[in-house]
């Protein structure tokens, strides 16, 4: 599996896409709604093929018929860098490797684009949230591509946990990407970024 991109969530869309903007001083551009966990976000092109996304539940709908994906149904507090995802070629094959409770395939559009994500049935990844979520993207296919240039670039992001050890041992058996890092102590993820206003964190 490889780094795809990192989850900022929220209560509101609104205090997700201002979270980003104001810490990384760059605008987003809008998403679009999810129609099987009634979720909605916006989205911010970055360096590598890679991408921030904030989320939240979408209020313009009905509540959704199962859990939402990335533990939102019990999301509360400030905007913050929630989760992650990393993506896959074959998703029903990486599932076989992963640890209890990354989930099972869904299918997952929003507006002509349509993947496959794991995602269990509370909504939650093992480690407190701190595995990544799997996708997997149709072939030739990735909505980096259609987003514009920011010029921001990651260049570190560390998953601080308890059992730390644990999730660096599970987790770099199956991730190959000097950019992430694992630490144990207090629960905690943060971003650093190289923007054209200089370093800044999530």
């Amino acid at each position: 599996m490889k780094l795809d991109h990192l989850v900022v969530a929220a209560e509101s869309l609104d205090a997700a896409r201002a979270h980003i903007e104001d810490r990384l001083g760059v605008s987003m551009q809008p998403g679009g709604a999810h129609a099987v966990f009634q979720t909605h976000n916006a989205l911010l092109g970055l360096e590598d093929g890679l991408y921030l996304e904030a989320i939240a539940p979408n209020p313009a709908v009905p509540e959704p018929t199962r859990s939402r994906w990335y533990d939102l149904d019990r999301f509360e507090g400030p905007a913050r860098l929630s989760n992650w995802a990393c993506a896959v070629e074959d998703m029903d094959a990486a599932l076989e490797d992963m640890p209890d409770g990354t989930g099972a395939p869904v299918m997952v559009n929003r507006g002509t684009l349509s993947w496959r994500m794991a995602v269990s049935e509370d909504g939650t990844t093992p480690f407190d949230n701190f595995w990544p979520a799997l996708i997997e993207w149709p072939k030739g296919v990735h909505p980096a591509s259609q987003l514009a240039p920011t010029g921001l670039t990651l260049r570190r992001f560390t998953l601080v946990h308890p059992e730390g050890d644990m999730l660096s041992e599970t987790l770099f058996r199956m991730l190959r990407d000097d950019r992430v890092t694992v630490e144990t102590g207090p629960k905690a993820i943060h971003a650093d970024f190289e923007t054209p206003h200089g370093d800044r964190s999530l």
